[in-house]
């Protein structure tokens, strides 16, 4: 295998192609891909691992170029059961819309040889509302850009239902119910600031299925590096088991106590969005024995199927008075 680039100015296209009811041979050359781990997959942002396979079933070797930046070899298309494409991801399209060195190794794969590899459907595709989609992948042999447009290889489809997690307990066990009106609880499309706010006032009442309703659970128990290594190191059951562990910590305020801390008043100072991020500023007062203790907090949200989610928050001690 050599190490080369190209020097390419890269324009962000669509191409459109017909999609085959089986992988597609070309010259003898298969394209298939699976579900790297199959298990039940949900609409916060953990990743999709894909995994892709080519193989040589003609009678000569087969040689292609495998961008270290994967996005210029590989693409996917997913579409909705009404057949619509999901957009791009904006990390995708930044990635080809700008001129750089395009790396790459060439890959030569002998007769009956298969040649592997995995990717984050996620780094392709904006999937932002819970459903069923068709997923099907498009490698590049010649690398993927504007100027030389080629026609790709095209893998069999997977079908890929994306659902919405459910609330955990305290004790794992999924709860939908408002405590106090036993009405179902929904998020509701309000915006960063309303969320910060019901949050907070949900932690006043101790209503901690209100508090929990508009956290991303995955997001925050991931902050800590070292629960993030032992997260991707989980099962999917085993993930369940750390989300209800760090829910009753949190009620036990043995972690990140700073947010399960009651304020005795707080101001919405600043809010700040676009269409899929935002940060809200909040001033906090906490009551002491003799003295108010005064906190400025930034919560950082993400735009999730029209609900704006708590994803990580900073903290900063003002002092007291």
């Amino acid at each position: 295998m050599k190490n080369k680039y190209l020097f390419l100015p890269i324009l962000m296209v669509f191409l459109g192609v017909s999609f085959p009811v089986e992988a597609q041979f070309d010259n003898g050359i298969a394209l298939n891909i699976r579900y790297f781990d199959r298990r039940v997959f949900y609409l916060d942002e953990e990743p999709i691992f894909i995994h892709i396979t080519l193989t040589n079933n003609s009678t000569t070797p087969f040689r292609f170029r495998l961008a270290d930046e994967r996005a210029f070899s590989v693409d996917f298309d997913v579409r909705t059961n009404a057949n619509r494409a999901v957009e791009a991801t904006d990390l995708l399209v930044r990635r080809r819309s700008q001129s750089q060195q395009v790396f790459f190794r060439e890959v030569t794969i002998e007769t009956g040889e298969s040649f592997s590899f995995v990717e984050d459907l996620r780094h392709y595709a904006a999937l932002a509302q819970s459903g069923t989609y068709v997923i099907q992948a498009r490698i590049y042999p010649e690398l993927f850009h504007a100027s030389m447009i080629s026609q790709p290889m095209l893998s069999n489809r997977l079908i890929l239902d994306l659902r919405h997690r459910p609330l955990i307990g305290p004790e794992g066990i999924p709860f939908e119910l408002d405590v106090e009106t036993n009405a179902k609880l929904v998020r509701e499309s309000i915006p960063p600031d309303e969320v910060i706010s019901y949050m907070i006032i949900a932690r006043q009442r101790s209503q901690w299925e209100k508090f929990f309703l508009y956290m991303d659970l995955e997001a925050m128990v991931s902050r800590d590096p070292q629960r993030r290594r032992q997260w991707l190191a989980e099962s999917e059951e085993g993930r369940q088991r750390m989300i209800a562990r760090y829910m009753q910590d949190l009620r036990n305020a043995s972690v990140d106590n700073d947010i399960s801390a009651i304020p005795t008043d707080f101001t919405i100072e600043r809010t700040v969005y676009n269409a899929r991020t935002g940060t809200v500023t909040v001033l906090a007062e906490f009551a002491a024995r003799t003295f108010t203790e005064i906190k400025r907090y930034t919560w950082h949200l993400e735009r999730r199927n029209d609900a704006w989610m708590i994803v990580d928050y900073s903290v900063v001690n003002l002092g007291t008075r």
